[in-house]
């Protein structure tokens, strides 16, 4: 039987069930719940709270909405319609799989992107050096933060969100469009909208193989 624990903050046990509550939903549509300006506020956040090793701050977001969010995924069709000519993917896999999906995040409200900028991790390598191959892994961890942090808050305003994940195929289209800095390297890329579905069913590896405890 499992216990519930007594939280000494309420707002521990709400910050719990949205985490519980968060899921994957590809079926979205171009409306929102909330105004622009509460979704630029969630990024925002995230930009100036998560964490990131010795405060180095290597997260880099881009917000898009509405047509600005369309462009993106005009860039992924491009770009797979692209491979399909060389004869590197099927056009009977991108017309019957590809294609839809990528159609079905264009249907969305909206698309963060999130970089990283590795070059400016360059001084504090330097000043640690012997920690100078763990920042890279640090600063992806950080941007991973801030991925979570958003889904979750989207979501909990209403929002359904799913990750993907199209570097480098759109990287180049990417920065000429929006003229992002050479030095950001695009990580991910969150669509979200209002659900028109719900998720589907989420399976769970035994947690007594995942989890351990000593010292209670």
């Amino acid at each position: 039987m499992t216990i519930q624990p007594e939280f000494k903050n309420a707002a521990t046990l709400t910050f719990l069930e949205l985490v519980k509550s968060r899921r994957t939903y590809y079926d979205l549509k171009a409306e929102s719940a909330i105004t622009d300006e509460a979704i630029e506020s969630i990024v925002r956040d995230s930009v100036l709270h998560v964490p990131s090793s010795f405060n180095t701050q290597t997260s880099r977001i881009v917000l898009l909405l509405k047509e600005e969010h369309q462009k993106v995924w005009d860039v992924a069709l491009n770009a797979l319609e692209g491979l399909v000519t060389a004869g590197v993917v099927p056009k009977e896999q991108f017309e019957g799989s590809t294609k839809p999906k990528l159609e079905s995040f264009r249907a969305a409200y909206g698309t963060v992107l999130f970089f990283v900028d590795f070059e400016s991790l360059a001084p504090i390598k330097e000043k640690f050096a012997i920690y100078a191959d763990k920042f890279d892994p640090f600063a992806i961890e950080s941007n991973a933060m801030s991925q979570y942090l958003i889904w979750v808050a989207l979501q909990s305003e209403g929002l359904g969100a799913n990750l993907q994940h199209y570097s480098p195929l759109i990287d180049e289209q990417v920065a000429k469009t929006w003229n992002i800095p050479a030095s950001w390297k695009l990580d991910a890329q969150l669509v979200f909208g209002t659900p028109t579905s719900e998720p589907g069913e989420k399976a769970f590896a035994p947690i007594q193989d995942r989890f351990k405890v000593f010292g209670k």
